[in-house]
């Protein structure tokens, strides 16, 4: 089994960014995106657990690209994989959300077991914002990396950049290496 560690957006993507903090800092979420799939790598490589970074670029990858990308490691290697998408949230929340695409599929285990390593390692202290009305925690929607793979598709949103606590949070060593441990601790399970 293959784990293809999907890091959205690009340097290039308009937006997708925090608000410039009172002191100068700024969440730039391609880069967030991008050193929690290295860091979950960098995990993996040393457990010696197989793992495909989908976006080794730093410019933005066309969805279309990276889904066909995955879909090429998915018939290389019979099936044999899962997709978990990486982002940081915006729109005035806080917290965390895992996502699959709508109706019941195969990306709804996978989608249980990285809630459940989330919701232990940051519940505490942070919402775990879940949508219990089908049996699950994970949100469904449409997302284009979810719903055009033929792999099971899971996006994570690890906190919220425009909300201050969240973001100062993840721009932080340690806000990062909890949130790369805790996917980690999940594939690891899973596998």
């Amino acid at each position: 089994m293959i784990v293809i560690l999907d890091n959205g957006h690009g340097k290039e993507t308009k937006g997708k960014r925090s608000p410039v903090w009172p002191d100068g800092s700024q969440l730039l979420e391609w880069e967030f995106n991008r050193d929690i799939v290295s860091r979950v790598t960098t995990l993996m490589e040393r457990a010696g657990l197989p793992c495909v970074k989908l976006v080794p670029e730093m410019s933005d990858v066309p969805l279309t690209e990276r889904c066909r990308r995955a879909n090429e490691i998915y018939d290389r290697n019979n099936g044999h994989c899962f997709l978990i998408s990486i982002h940081s949230n915006a729109g005035g929340g806080s917290g965390i959300e895992v996502y699959t695409s709508r109706g019941e599929t195969n990306a709804d285990g996978i989608a249980f077991e990285i809630f459940n390593q989330l919701d232990e390692e940051f519940g505490d202290e942070w919402p775990m914002r879940a949508d219990w009305a089908d049996g699950d925690p994970d949100k469904e929607e449409d997302f284009y990396i979810l719903s055009r793979t033929k792999c099971p598709a899971v996006l994570v949103e690890l906190f919220f950049m425009d909300n201050k606590k969240d973001c100062r949070f993840i721009l932080s060593e340690e806000g990062r290496q909890r949130c790369a441990s805790a996917i980690y601790k999940a594939i690891r399970n899973l596998l």
